[in-house]
């Protein structure tokens, strides 16, 4: 991207999000995102129905010899039987599913609920099938009257789109907030005088994912339970490479990995000269989420992105209900609700992911790593975020399970994260890169019996007081370091950064998987000035420093006798 495209996606989100944020006086965060969201959603699928609609009427109109769409003037008595015809050509359904776009109906499309709004309550607003008179009750009604329509439509969406009424917004409001949306362009925008190539697509996913951090940040902890760093998300995304396979993660959140996925295949494509649409049809993805909203937030999240998706049926325990028992997918990725108590069921106590030993009953921890290598395929490769605990207790049977991992070969790489990366918690996390089979493959030399530790803990800026983030070199010196060590290319253990360790150095430090135990500290230039010089330019450094205090001081002092103060 650009720095003009992304200037413009800056002043967007901004403009967007200053619009949106006049609801939290009705509503905290946790409910106002529905309302922006959904608005949101609504705008994307009627936008993108009417980029169809533009395209099919000129394939209507354009007469080539490979134009099936063909519709000859000719045929027709005059212009407007001609466009009458193009109107009725327009409204069938199978156009818009050969290029996987949702079919909006009339009633559902943004165009006809920024026209009726401004409506006084109870004006007729069309009839239904039943002949009956349609009327305006409010403007939230009328939202949710779109996407009913909408879902009724799709059966994809069915389930997936939140209804709006139950938060009683004032019309003024709504009829703002769509208003801002109304008036921004969302296909083939310009900006300063030039003619961007992003599509509505691109820009209202893009405006979705801001819109979830900014809530994750307003909701505080309860937010950041479906939302992981953007940063965080892409450095895995990044370690794994899922260029081609299936995708899958059982605590998905609202869907970060898998966006992040398809922009990383979208990148991919373009550097190997590859067509990014039919790269991605390579890929597919399988999600699990617990939490209802969040299930149809991530639902959302791919529809607005055209990212074909299976979610399970429904919102369900990972661990109790499995909606993808018989999934072994060929990359795994995960931030699961860290040091998670209430998971435990008896009906768990025999379970056959537990492989590598029963997890504590009060930790989940070590149920998610064994839950995903379980859904791991023989050649697959995974990575979870998990708290630095982890690495390192030997607790209620932790230990145990950590030790058979390692000795089974699993664990490719361990890399410590700094702090103040999470919205949702203070508590320092880790990432588990573990691997199937270790052994030589065409991108990958053997190297099996050797695990790779990274301490990444001094990388990152402060973005404001609390928040720590990566920058794209950060990310990028994390993963090149983790992929030339796999290969074999250029690759150095680093003091205080990396350390290539063999099982019996692991043995040696008791299982412990604390990337600061094996890379040692940063070296230290040395010192080449003799003590003695060092010493007497120090002293007189610190004499001239205490010289400059007494004067200043002095100055102090003279200032305020002369305004009157007795000093």
């Amino acid at each position: 991207m650009d720095n003009l495209e992304q200037q413009f996606l800056n002043e967007l989100d901004a403009k967007l999000w200053k619009s949106a944020d006049k609801l939290r006086s009705n509503l905290d965060a946790a409910n106002y995102k529905h309302v922006a969201l959904g608005l949101i959603f609504l705008k994307y699928v009627s936008d993108a129905f009417e980029e169809r609609q533009k395209e099919l009427t000129e394939l209507f109109q354009s007469n080539s010899d490979d134009n099936i769409y063909y519709l000859p003037r000719e045929d027709y008595d005059n212009d407007e039987a001609y466009q009458a015809a193009i109107a009725e050509e327009l409204e069938l359904l199978e156009y818009y599913q050969e290029k996987n776009v949702f079919w909006v109906p009339k009633t559902g499309r943004w165009g006809m609920l920024k026209d009726k709004v401004t409506l006084p309550t109870g004006s007729v607003l069309w009839q239904d099938d039943n002949g009956q008179d349609v009327k305006l009750r409010s403007v939230s009604w009328l939202i949710d009257y779109a996407l009913d329509e909408i879902e009724k439509s799709n059966p994809k969406l069915k389930g997936i789109l939140n209804r709006i009424s139950q938060y009683q917004l004032d019309n003024e409001k709504l009829i703002g907030l769509i208003n801002t949306f109304s008036d921004t362009s969302f296909s083939n925008p310009e900006y300063k005088g030039a003619k961007l190539s992003l599509h509505s697509k691109d820009i209202l996913g893009h405006v979705y994912e801001y819109f979830l951090g900014q809530f994750a940040l307003a909701e505080g902890k309860q937010g950041g339970q479906y939302y992981t760093p953007k940063s965080i998300v892409t450095l895995i995304v990044e370690l794994l490479q899922p260029y081609q396979g299936r995708v899958y993660d059982p605590a998905m959140g609202s869907g970060g990995f898998f966006v992040s996925s398809e922009k990383f295949i979208e990148e991919h494509a373009k550097d190997q000269h590859y067509d990014p649409a039919e790269q991605k049809k390579h890929i597919s993805v399988y999600g699990q989420e617990s939490n209802p909203t969040t299930w149809k937030l991530a639902a959302m999240n791919m529809a607005i992105r055209g990212i074909d998706f299976n979610f399970g049926k429904k919102n369900a325990d990972t661990f109790l209900d499995d909606q993808h028992a018989d999934l072994r997918a060929d990359f795994v990725m995960a931030n699961p609700p860290f040091n998670m108590k209430e998971w435990w069921h008896e009906k768990l106590a025999d379970d056959v992911r537990w492989q590598y030993g029963t997890p504590p009953q009060g930790n989940a921890n070590f149920a998610w790593l064994q839950h995903m290598l379980h859904h791991l395929a023989p050649t697959g490769s995974m990575a979870l975020l998990l708290a630095n605990g982890s690495m390192s207790s030997n607790t209620n049977n932790e230990g145990e399970i950590r030790k058979t991992l390692i000795e089974a070969d699993l664990i490719e790489a361990m890399i410590a994260l700094p702090g103040q990366l999470f919205t949702n918690t203070q508590i320092p996390a880790c990432i588990w890169f573990l691997s199937k089979d270790k052994s030589a493959s065409k991108t990958k030399r053997d190297h099996r019996g050797e695990t790779l530790f990274i301490d990444a803990r001094n990388l990152g800026f402060m973005k404001d007081r609390v928040l720590r983030d990566f920058t794209a070199a950060d990310i990028q010196r994390v993963a090149d370091t983790v992929h030339q060590w796999q290969q074999g290319k250029d690759y150095q253990d680093q003091a205080g950064f990396c350390f290539s360790a063999k099982l019996e150095a692991i043995k040696k430090h008791d299982y412990v998987l604390t990337p600061g135990r094996y890379v040692g500290a940063v070296e230290q230039e040395e010192d080449s000035e003799p003590f003695n010089e060092k010493m007497a330019r120090l002293t007189v450094q610190i004499k001239t420093q205490f010289e400059q205090s007494d004067k200043l001081e002095a100055e102090i002092k003279k200032n305020l006798a002369g305004l009157g103060y007795d000093v």
